[in-house]
């Protein structure tokens, strides 16, 4: 008998039909002598649509009641869930996050766990029930709902199996696994059997949403090997993200693009100190700054549009929210101008806003010309030529 932990996003509970595809392979799975814990995610845009609903009332609402409201997307997946198991035959519970026993910091909005208290948990699975747990939300010392950012469902299932000792973690997606880049916008991604867990972390830092950048550091934290698959096309291979021994030639890994970003210009201003200091406070993660002599340029998340306006109140600035970044992941030390003159020479005739040199290389692009620049790069590196590098 195995302890599994399986997490379904919301591309795969969204609507009728899927809801009892997930039930269906949570039903074979358990029907095999398992204990089964299952975390899910709101259906579809129900997160997206719950926020809209807020700003039409208050475009800048309170961090604590925006939790309230978002936990409600998870909460009503999770008992859909438990209802087309019951349908089934399979006896299951449907509990929130803080039932689970989910204690956070006290931040909303992108709360950590600080601890995992599950009493609940092993109490109902000793009663042989599937256990269907609400994802991305929590509860901290003031007795408050919380939730844990984009993506934290990915985080609660990850946290659950080291928490639980759990023999496997499962994420279920709307893809077979990982790719060389998204199969959606590049039909000749490559499949990606094994994905190291430093190759997987800067690939979702970067815009990969496959996976959360947190679940994966916790994974890689406690040795949770993590199994992405498909929920919709089963016979598909899937891609296992685990510690895998460092070899001495480095190759490009993958290409990340992220669409959920703006650019602020900024004048340079006298301002800048209490700016940033304020971002701090807010837990604002700001990248990419960079600036000239009049200017200041930086990017920051979308999901922050709703303070930012109050932030730079009283001074000079716009934001540019037709923007894509475009990074190369998997680069040798050594490597980065000749990778960075060879993504040029992909987008030579593709305005490009910036280019940004770190661990990774990334271009900062239009978005209407975002995904025919993922391809070129993609062609460009994806083929015999690609570049090895010897460290």
């Amino acid at each position: 008998m195995s302890l599994i932990v399986k997490k379904f996003g919301g591309t795969s509970v969204a609507g009728k039909e899927r809801m009892l595809n997930a039930a269906e392979i949570i039903k074979k799975t358990y029907l095999k002598n398992n204990k089964i814990v299952v975390v899910v995610s709101a259906q579809g845009n129900t997160t997206d649509e719950l926020l809209e609903k807020a700003w039409q009332i208050n475009i800048n609402p309170s961090k604590r009641e925006l939790d309230v409201l978002l936990c409600a997307g998870e909460q009503i997946s999770m008992a859909l869930l438990a209802i087309a198991l019951e349908k089934l035959g399979i006896e299951a519970i449907s509990l929130t996050g803080w039932q689970a026993g989910f204690k956070t910091c006290k931040s909303y909005g992108n709360a950590r766990i600080e601890g995992i208290y599950p009493e609940r948990i092993l109490k109902e699975l000793s009663k042989n029930k599937v256990v269907i747990v609400a994802g991305f939300q929590g509860i901290n010392d003031s007795e408050d709902l919380t939730t844990m950012g984009r993506g934290g469902s990915d985080t609660s299932a990850v946290a659950l199996a080291a928490a639980l000792n759990a023999d496997e973690c499962r994420i279920y997606t709307d893809v077979d696994g990982v790719y060389t880049a998204n199969p959606h916008v590049v039909p000749n991604a490559e499949f990606l059997e094994i994905v190291s867990y430093g190759d997987m972390i800067k690939l979702a830092s970067l815009g990969t949403q496959v996976l959360n950048k947190r679940s994966v550091e916790i994974a890689q934290k406690y040795g949770v090997e993590i199994s992405v698959l498909s929920s919709l096309n089963r016979k598909n291979p899937q891609t296992t993200v685990k510690e895998v021994e460092s070899i001495n030639s480095k190759t490009i890994k993958g290409i990340a693009l992220d669409n959920s970003l703006f650019l602020i210009h900024m004048d340079k201003s006298e301002k800048k100190r209490e700016l940033f200091e304020r971002f701090s406070e807010e837990k604002i993660t700001v990248s990419n700054v960079i600036c000239n002599k009049n200017e200041i340029n930086f990017i920051i998340n979308k999901s922050h549009l709703n303070v930012i306006y109050g932030i730079l109140s009283g001074i000079n600035f716009n934001i540019n929210s037709d923007i894509s970044k475009i990074s190369v992941v998997g680069l040798g030390k050594k490597s980065h101008m000749e990778i960075a003159d060879q993504m040029l020479e992909a987008l030579k005739d593709i305005s490009i806003e910036f280019v940004l040199i770190e661990d990774s290389i990334s271009v900062i692009v239009s978005m209407e010309e975002s995904e025919i620049a993922v391809r070129r790069i993609h062609d460009k590196f994806f083929t015999k030529n690609c570049v090895k590098v010897n460290e």
